[in-house]
């Protein structure tokens, strides 16, 4: 058997029988329960509509015997006589006429009633007046008390067709006392019947057990109609107030209640079975095409799930094939997280396994040689910082040297130019050449002791107070004449009083001509050349600013201006060391360096360092 139809069998046994077996269970005990809620419902509704009826009916009998008791009917003037009868007549709506009978119960004048229509009071034909005076034998309610009153035999009300019964009421004490008769017309007992019956899907009927007769229905079809054969056998075999039963043909579900006070009456709720137990046999039919539905949906899904199971063991039987055939790259795809995808995952974590075992011993050959090549680059970039600093210890040397040499010539020039100007007058026309003599040589006198003083800087920094103002004018002295013929305009805004910081007066005056170097040779091509150095204190902290009007630095660019021999000069020119000397020094100071720069608009370097 296939896979499928184990599938199959397995899914129809493991749900949808037992499924359809609780669902026709559930079905049985919900049609018991709504059959007993009906019958219990009915049972309700008949007895509270039976007492209902009774206290409608009685209130009219009991109103005329009250309305009989007001007057002394035998001493009281033919007018008085007839008023007394309009007070009957108006007791109840559902009297349609008052006729006045004497203790023989033959009539006594014309009866009280209104035309069909004046009134809310039924209508009344006189021709039957006689058919009303025999409707009650009055004369066996001869030896009764005043305001006596007797029901007669139902019959149909000759204009309206409904049910209607004569109330024969007593007007005096002795046996020759008159009698009045009021024909009540059951219309009220039908709006009672109806409005019980509102929303039930079946009918409740006024019935005459003793005729067997429909008196009155929440149906007006069934009004005067004789009651059915099987439900008249069952309410004459029932002697209990309230009863119900079941009968066939059709079946239906009725429940009987019997009306106090008035013997022989008894009000029938009945209901079509079918009409009551619809929701149970929709439920029914409901189930069945729930079952047939999802038995459908499971044969669906049984074939989806085993051809998708077929796919993916197909799947893993490949990969394991590929993996004995030595292709240890191929990796087996199983989606889910069920048996097959970990054994796929298996087979995917051994086959990484081995590739990387023979990758591993297929790199090594290459990883020794790129740790070669690293260790040999390493070498290079060692050598070629070693000469640099080489080279730098050299020029601080030589010009040490040449200072030195320079200084004699100059001290000579100096004392000879001075010797002269003393010798001569003021108003002497070589005195202003001489002091120009006198100016430039204490010029170079200046810039040797400055370079002499740059070249005996000491390898580790000596930290001390130092006027930043001071710094800049004296590294200044050293290129302001080269900014000067270059065009560019040199400005300096320098803090008053003085910012005094602390740091390397020797190696904080390298970082000015290195930044100032800098922004000399980014403003070599641009139209615009203006240099500006400030100081200043902000934050308990002192600075210098180095801003220029240069070519500024590319974005690209600005993570690696601080890395050693990185440049972006146009003409090489040995250098790359200028800034990361610079954040050298400064960092040892404990300061920082922050640039702000735009691309053709030029740049600015600010120098943090701790107050003094």
């Amino acid at each position: 058997m296939r896979l499928y139809q184990q599938l199959v069998l397995f899914m129809l046994a493991a749900t949808v029988l037992p499924l359809a077996a609780v669902g026709f269970l559930l079905l049985s005990r919900a049609e018991a329960e709504l059959a007993g809620r009906i019958v219990s419902e009915q049972r309700v509704i008949a007895e509270t509509t039976a007492e209902s009826a009774s206290s409608e009916l009685m209130k009219t009998v009991d109103a005329l015997a009250r309305s009989a008791e007001l007057f002394n009917w035998e001493s009281i003037t033919p007018e008085e006589f007839q008023g007394g009868l309009q007070l009957l007549y108006g007791q109840s709506p559902a009297v349609s006429a008052v006729l006045h009978l004497d203790a023989q119960g033959n009539p006594r004048g014309a009866p009280v009633f209104q035309a069909a229509g004046d009134s809310e009071h039924p209508g009344f034909e006189p021709s039957a007046t006689q058919a009303l005076a025999r409707a009650v034998p009055v004369q066996t309610l001869r030896r009764g008390n005043k305001g006596q009153a007797a029901l007669g035999r139902v019959y149909a009300h000759a204009l309206s067709g409904r049910a209607a019964v004569a109330v024969a009421v007593k007007l005096g004490d002795g046996e020759d006392a008159p009698f009045a008769l009021a024909e009540v017309v059951f219309s009220d007992l039908e709006v009672l019947l109806a409005r019980r019956a509102e929303g039930n899907p079946g009918y409740i009927d006024l019935v005459d057990t003793t005729t067997g007769r429909i008196l009155a229905s929440s149906l007006p079809e069934r009004r005067l109609r004789p009651l059915e054969p099987a439900l008249a056998s069952s309410l004459a075999s029932s002697d209990a107030q309230v009863h119900g039963f079941r009968v066939d043909a059709p079946a239906m579900r009725v429940s009987a209640a019997r009306v106090p006070k008035v013997p022989g009456f008894e009000v029938v709720v009945a209901v079509d079975e079918a009409l009551a137990l619809a929701p149970v046999h929709a439920m029914r039919r409901t189930v069945l095409l729930s079952i047939g539905g999802a038995f459908v949906v499971l044969l669906g899904l049984g074939a989806l799930f085993t051809r998708r199971l077929n796919l993916r063991l197909s799947q893993v039987v490949a990969g394991a094939e590929a993996f004995g055939r030595g292709e240890l790259e191929r990796r087996v795809t199983v989606e889910g997280e069920d048996e097959l995808s970990e054994l796929a995952s298996t087979f995917n974590r051994m086959g990484s396994e081995l590739e990387s075992a023979r990758a591993r011993m297929l790199r090594w050959n290459d990883d020794l040689k790129l740790r070669v090549d690293e260790a040999t680059s390493e070498l290079k970039a060692a050598q070629a910082q070693l000469l640099e600093a080489q080279k730098l210890a050299a020029v601080g040397q030589l010009g040490a040297g040449v200072a030195h040499e320079i200084n004699n010539p100059l001290a000579g020039i100096l004392g000879n130019t001075q010797l002269l100007m003393l010798e001569r007058d003021e108003k002497d026309p070589d005195f202003d050449t001489l002091r120009k003599i006198e100016l430039s040589a204490k010029r170079c006198k200046e810039i040797t002791q400055n370079l002499l003083r740059f070249s005996q800087q000491r390898a580790k920094p000596e930290l001390r107070a130092v006027d930043l103002n001071a710094i800049l004018r004296d590294a200044l002295s050293l290129t302001e004449n080269q900014l000067k013929g270059e065009g560019i305009v040199l400005t300096t805004e320098l803090a008053s009083p003085h910012a005094r910081v602390k740091a390397d007066p020797g190696h904080l005056s390298q970082v000015v001509l290195a930044l100032v170097s800098n922004a000399r040779t980014a403003m070599m091509k641009t139209e615009a050349k203006r240099l500006t150095l400030r100081t200043g204190e902000r934050d308990g902290r002192g600075f210098f600013e180095v801003e220029d009007t240069g070519k500024g630095i590319a974005p690209e660019h600005r993570s690696r201006i601080f890395e050693p021999f990185f440049t972006t000069k146009d003409v090489w020119s040995n250098v790359g060391l200028g800034l990361s000397v610079a954040w050298r020094v400064v960092s040892e100071a404990g300061g920082t360096i922050e640039v702000r720069t735009e691309v053709g608009q030029g740049t600015c370097f600010t120098v943090w360092l701790p107050k003094a």
